[in-house]
């Protein structure tokens, strides 16, 4: 400071218009303000250094060299081992001290705009200039400095999700190679008592390569058997057997209500009652859950912008129910076949509706429904729609995850979304038919043996993907449903397709299938057609 001040006093360098603009033209000093703000965007503290105080220009140009060195080794990171990133930015304490980080960089870089500002001095610019310069440096600030300030914002929003969301328990390990999530759609709507997951599906992630195969199991399941390490072996050796009343979706409410001391310390006993009797019907070990209010399922969907499925059949969209009967009052409306884009309310109608159709049907679909989730949020979908997706997961979901192995599931997931996913349902289409009341009386060694088949199949397809052709009609990986044709489809296979015109039947007019015409059957009651008509509604892919 002492040499600048003797500089300045004995005329050396005065003439320079960078540090000295009151000897330059108006020109010169116009340009000057701009090349200082972009030195200010670009190079935060090389404005001070080269026209301003030198020694917070050394600071703050030693603040930004270390900025890059650690956004160069975040890159890295990214590239060696993602998962460890993901960890570092979603683990409670590190993810605190990068908030804390952004949040002061934040702030340190907008000083020195204003610092900037000061070293421009606005009054010795064109009086037209004047106005430039400052929405130039008030948008630019915003840009740069308001950027790490929403971004510190959003990164606290993620840390409290997580936290609020997610528990503080030790990770765990895959077994046999495989993550196992039991995901539940809890209903607990008007009229009901207690909570009911109508929707169970099981996710099974190989933990290697996100290779993923999905179990739907029919709420209406019965003699549902526990493991002989489960406490709920005590209360039903011979599984949940008590008649029509122990379906699989009644065990949640009954283990609240009744034996929740069975499971001490447990923040949701219902849901590890579940997870025992899933493990029995699976035969394989259900190591996490996540819970998820129906009520707000539409609220979820909708922060992700919507999903995108290929329905198969028409599918109603129930009324309330007719006091005093089962009945409905004609549907509120229809989602028509074809790949639609469905927001909230009507994905969660094609996921729960099973007017005119079965239980099998809605499991299907379900199935279809959680694919296209898990297929469609994808980053730019996060990134865009973070502070909604934080939101509505954080009233709607409930799980025992453990926070601090949400990196390694974020890169598996990640993994899965290359992957086909296949389905297999426990009842039909895959075991029997509704007729054959396979959900009442189950045959589980057989359940299990088609599980280790899935997996095993899974394996063999992956291999054989390359040089195997696709199989028509079974894309979204279910093992018998897609084959069967869509009601009029008018695809009669080979044998009609080879028949001359004397040998074919003659052509009957049929009605064509529209909305307005089975509005019309609903509306005389005529629920014998419309089952023959929907009987395929489960029918459904991802595109």
């Amino acid at each position: 400071m002492d040499n600048e001040r003797g500089n300045r006093r004995s005329g050396y360098g005065s003439t320079d218009p960078v540090r000295y603009p009151q000897s330059a033209a108006a020109p010169v000093r116009t340009k000057r303000a701009f090349v200082l703000l972009l030195l200010t965007v670009f190079i935060p503290g090389s404005a001070q250094l080269v026209a301003g105080s030198r020694s917070l220009g050394r600071k703050a140009l030693a603040v930004t060299l270390s900025v890059w060195v650690l956004l160069i080794a975040a890159g890295i990171i990214a590239l060696v081992n993602w998962t460890l990133l993901v960890t570092i930015v979603t683990h409670r304490w590190t993810s605190l001290v990068l908030v804390g980080v952004l949040a002061l960089l934040a702030v340190f870089w907008a000083f020195l705009f204003l610092d900037t500002l000061r070293i421009i001095r606005p009054k010795l610019l064109a009086p037209g200039m004047r106005p430039i310069i400052a929405v130039s440096l008030v948008a630019l600030m915003g840009l740069t400095a308001g950027t790490l300030g929403y971004s510190a914002y959003l990164l606290n929003v993620s840390r409290n999700t997580i936290g609020s969301i997610f528990e503080s328990r030790p990770a765990f390990d895959p077994v046999d190679g495989r993550y196992n999530f039991l995901l539940m759609g809890g209903d607990a709507g008007a009229g009901r008592t207690g909570l009911r997951p109508d929707s169970i599906q099981v996710v099974s992630v190989d933990a290697k390569t996100g290779q993923t195969v999905m179990f739907g199991i029919p709420r209406n399941l019965q003699n549902a058997p526990f493991p002989d390490d489960s406490p709920l072996k005590q209360v039903y050796p011979n599984g949940f057997d008590c008649g029509d009343e122990c379906i699989i979706n009644a065990l949640y409410e009954d283990v609240v209500q009744n034996h929740a001391d069975l499971y001490p310390g447990a923040k949701d006993p219902g849901a590890e009652g579940m997870k025992d009797a899933v493990t029995g019907i699976l035969g394989i070990e259900i190591q996490a859950y996540a819970l998820v209010d129906m009520g707000g399922f539409e609220q979820l969907v909708d922060a992700m912008g919507g999903i995108t499925v290929d329905a198969g059949n028409w599918v109603p969209i129930s009324n309330r129910t007719i006091p005093g009967t089962n009945q409905h009052y004609p549907p509120k409306g229809w989602i028509a076949p074809g790949v639609q884009k469905l927001d909230g309310y009507h994905a969660l109608w094609y996921g729960r509706s099973r007017e005119f159709a079965t239980d099998y049907d809605r499991v299907q679909r379900q199935q279809c429904v959680m694919q296209a989730m898990v297929k469609q949020l994808d980053p730019a979908t996060v990134l865009t729609r973070f502070q909604q997706l934080a939101a509505a997961g954080e009233q709607v979901v409930e799980t025992d995850i453990p926070g601090e192995q949400l990196g390694s599931f974020v890169s598996l997931a990640m993994k899965a979304k290359g992957e086909k996913i296949e389905r297999l349902t426990v009842g039909p289409p895959d075991f029997g038919t509704a007729a054959d009341n396979f959900v009442t009386y189950p045959d589980f060694d057989q359940v299990h043996s088609r599980v280790q088949e899935k997996f095993i199949q899974k394996e063999e397809t992956k291999s054989k993907a390359a040089s195997k052709p696709k199989e028509s009609g079974n894309d979204d990986g279910g093992s018998g449903s897609a084959d069967q044709g869509t009601s009029g489809s008018g695809s009669g296979g080979d044998s009609a397709a080879q028949e001359t015109p004397a040998e074919q039947a003659p052509a009957t007019a049929e009605p064509e299938i529209t909305e307005e015409y089975l509005q019309q059957l609903a509306e005389i009651g005529d629920t014998a057609t419309l089952g023959t008509l929907l009987a395929d509604n489960g029918n459904c892919k991802v595109p």
